[in-house]
């Protein structure tokens, strides 16, 4: 098969839990003899570029509106037989063109809840846009709360598929010393995570920069003597082995929560909040604080391009008792490190690393979406069908080499 993926991420190098996420699926398919590209972001001071990794060949464009035509450009050349959507695209602009050029081979890859045009916690609602998403040829999610999710808002099944991003467990979890939260943010609760730093003033909090975190959240943490802002890392284990509690205070519904299994994984004990996939991802252990969710954004955006939430204040005492009990007894930390790394390698010798690709190979191309082009198809004048037919004999045949 060829499969391509576009996003208004980057991916060179990757930054959040959905690029990784993506990065794990197209290596597998590429290890399996499919071929693999990416049409992403690149980063503001990085030239356009195509560049190959792990047999994936990814097409990075810095500015935003040169991307559709990028992905249009490839979707005519390539003729790939998937066109991958994920839902890093905010204006759902790639979504759009993906629809236009090929509509009956689109598969949404719906791993944040903000990005997506339809339900209650979009930040940008599009019925237009949903409409496209019910004649998808396939929807992926990565947890059940986000297959719940799907359908309640946009009134169709997905395919669960987790992806196994994580490393081998630790035979002996290493404790570590400091307190640490991964992608420091508004969203993601970087106010309770600095009010906590104060609260313990004598133990060393680490805060790894992500997506999210703006420049004025780094300069607010640094002014927090036993806060260390870290850039982030290509393997989260060695970050990990330096933690003995992991933070994820999130305030807005998370799709899941991958660095909460990356780290339960490893018997890293983690304090979460009880937002959206994180009680998925907690698989029923200890330390769960309810939190009062962030329910408006303001009319401005910060300096990610991402809308500034309305903060509600919390309740910081569950958060402390729990910090206070991981981090002074040594038989409270064993006994959640324990349940944390059992919890997790339960769940992750569960995933199926072929489960993606037999998605792939089973789809069908969407009747709904098929009715739609050849309505366009019959709006072509009989010069431009004859070019279509010319590209499509040019364009070599693939196969699903699993099938």
């Amino acid at each position: 098969m060829r499969i391509l993926l576009a996003s208004n991420a980057t991916y060179v190098p990757p930054r959040g839990g959905s690029t990784r996420s993506n990065l794990v699926w197209l290596r597998a398919l590429a290890r399996a003899g499919h071929d693999c590209r990416v049409v992403s972001a690149a980063e503001e001071d990085s030239p356009a570029a195509v560049v190959e990794h792990d047999g994936v060949q990814f097409h990075c464009v810095r500015e935003p509106a040169e991307r559709p035509a990028t992905l249009r450009r490839q979707i005519e050349s390539w003729n790939p037989d998937w066109i991958l959507i994920s839902s890093e695209d905010l204006g759902h602009v790639l979504l759009r063109q993906a629809f236009h050029t090929a509509p009956s081979r689109v598969v949404y890859i719906a791993h944040t809840p903000q990005f997506f045009p339809f339900g209650p916690e979009s930040w940008h609602r599009d019925e237009a846009a949903t409409r496209l998403l019910q004649s998808a040829a396939g929807i992926v999610v990565i947890g059940r709360s986000m297959a719940d999710y799907v359908k309640r808002h946009l009134g169709r099944g997905s395919d669960v598929i987790h992806p196994n991003i994580y490393e081998s467990p630790a035979d002996a979890p290493t404790q570590g010393n400091a307190v640490t939260m991964v992608n420091p943010c508004a969203v993601k609760g970087i106010s309770i995570f600095a009010a906590l730093a104060d609260r313990f003033p004598s133990i060393p909090f680490r805060a790894l920069r992500g997506w999210g975190t703006t420049r004025a959240d780094s300069e607010m943490l640094a002014r927090h003597p036993n806060v260390t802002v870290v850039e982030p890392v290509a393997g989260i284990g060695e970050e990990l082995a330096r933690a003995r509690v992991l933070l994820m205070p999130s305030l807005w519904f998370e799709g899941f929560g991958l660095i909460v299994m990356e780290a339960m994984l490893q018997g890293i004990p983690v304090v979460s909040s009880d937002s959206g996939g994180l009680l998925e991802a907690k698989q029923g252990t200890g330390h769960v604080i309810p939190v009062r969710p962030i329910e408006s954004y303001r009319r401005e955006y910060d300096s990610r391009n991402m809308p500034v939430p309305e903060v509600p204040p919390q309740d910081l005492e569950p958060w402390v008792e729990s910090l206070e009990l991981l981090l002074r007894s040594d038989a409270a930390w064993n006994h959640e490190s324990r349940a944390a790394q059992v919890a997790a390698t339960a769940f992750v010798s569960s995933l199926d690393a072929l489960a993606f690709e037999r998605m792939l190979c089973g789809l069908e191309p969407s009747p709904k979406a098929t009715a739609v082009g050849h309505r366009r198809l019959a709006a072509l004048t009989t010069e431009q069908r004859a070019q279509l037919v010319r590209k499509l004999r040019e364009a070599p045949k693939s196969a699903c080499a699993s099938s």
